[in-house]
């Protein structure tokens, strides 16, 4: 795997440079509630040295009844200095999962105008199976002003996502399990209908990941998407069950060089609770 500060470096990549002064190291794990697992205590308990806790569901649109949705430019802006990451820095993200919730965060700074940011392959799990070290004493910020520039071409609203869906223009590919998509098992939230966007395309995150968790080869996952049906010459919405995992497709698609894509933020979380719009099941 090739590293790039921009997309995604490796566990030896961040070895190199953990002392770089501009380097700021974020550990953005999230899980389901059905995963029984509680991120903020695992990051107590141990993180990378340096690393500060990213909290998804805190910075986020504390006006909205989803979960997790894009937190206002100043709230961003404000939480960003209070943890000492601002202009100037390279940002690396990590979760506890290997390689799950990370991208979300990476694309949180893309869509606030932040470029030098990249994705830990592999993540925490790697780099504990290596030996490597973790402390359990989160490191002492330093103001950093951030300024943000909001990209407004990399996230789509529901309207956006109908109208998508309608005219088949973009492709709207989903990045949940299988079962999910076709409406057989049950989403893990309450009160949502089972099923996916109609004329929307399967992709599971996982099919992009190897099994140590680390993102499969270019070639690999082109290999993926267009067994999935997806014309990779045409723009692409990525969505989920709420946001997260839709980013793990949006990792891959500009690690392909494919730069014409964006996130539905609502995703499965919104739609699948819309009366109003409608649902398919089976195959896509």
């Amino acid at each position: 795997m090739s590293d790039d500060p921009k997309t995604l470096v490796s566990t030896d990549w961040l070895a190199q440079h953990i002392k770089d002064p501009d380097l700021r190291l974020l550990d953005a794990s999230w899980y389901l509630p059905d995963m029984g697992r509680d991120p903020k205590a695992e990051y107590d308990a141990a993180h990378i040295p340096g690393a500060r806790f990213f909290d998804i569901d805190e910075i986020s649109d504390a006006r909205s009844d989803l979960p997790h949705m894009v937190p206002p430019a100043e709230k961003f802006m404000s939480r960003m200095r209070a943890m000492g990451v601002g202009d100037g820095h390279q940002v690396v993200v990590y979760d506890g999962a290997g390689l799950m919730s990370a991208a979300r965060v990476w694309w949180l700074f893309k869509l606030m105008g932040q470029d030098n940011v990249a994705v830990l392959d592999g993540g925490m799990p790697k780099w504990v199976a290596e030996g490597r070290k973790t402390e359990d004493m989160p490191p002492i910020p330093r103001d950093r002003h951030m300024t943000v520039r909001f990209q407004n071409q990399l996230v789509r609203d529901v309207t956006q996502v109908a109208q998508a869906s309608k005219l088949k223009d973009p492709q709207i590919v989903d990045a949940r399990a299988a079962g999910r998509f076709r409406g057989d098992d049950p989403e893990p939230r309450e009160g949502l209908r089972a099923g996916h966007i109609p004329g929307s395309r399967n992709l599971p995150y996982t099919d992009l990941l190897n099994a140590d968790k680390t993102m499969k080869s270019v070639d690999a996952m082109k290999a993926a998407f267009e067994a999935a049906g997806i014309d990779l010459s045409r723009p692409v919405i990525t969505s989920c069950g709420s946001g997260i995992t839709a980013a793990v497709l949006g990792l891959a698609l500009e690690r392909m060089g494919h730069k014409s894509w964006s996130l539905y933020d609502g995703s499965w979380a919104e739609w699948g609770m819309f009366p109003t719009v409608p649902v398919a099941t089976g195959d896509a």
